[in-house]
């Protein structure tokens, strides 16, 4: 299994296990009450979207990374598009980020 098959299965059982917060509003909730471990925003998210998380997450110092498409993110968690969610577990965002270094994929940190 590739590793960012393994990513999107790693956020489906982060949702399945009630760990993630998805879509523009909840993930800033979860961002600025400083539950999000890490913020995953789509490749094909708005310009807008991605500058507003970047900067946000690094003011509240959460990593963020780029990956995947809104369909694979939404998909993943057996939802809509998703441009945006926040992993709120500690463990779950720290296997994401192992399997993201694996992958060397366009996701960087801030």
């Amino acid at each position: 299994m590739d590793s960012k098959r393994k990513i999107l299965n790693l956020v489906g059982l982060a949702t399945r296990a009630g760990r993630t917060a998805s879509g523009e509003f909840s993930t800033e909730r979860a961002v600025k009450s400083g539950k999000a471990k890490m913020v995953l925003v789509a490749e094909d998210a708005s310009e807008n979207t991605r500058n507003m998380f970047d900067n946000m997450c690094t003011y509240y110092r959460v990593p963020v990374h780029i990956f995947g498409t809104k369909d694979e993110l939404g998909h993943a968690m057996g939802k809509e598009m998703r441009a945006s969610l926040a992993i709120l577990d500690e463990g779950f965002a720290k296997a994401l980020v192992k399997q993201m270094n694996i992958n060397g994929g366009s996701e960087y940190e801030s």
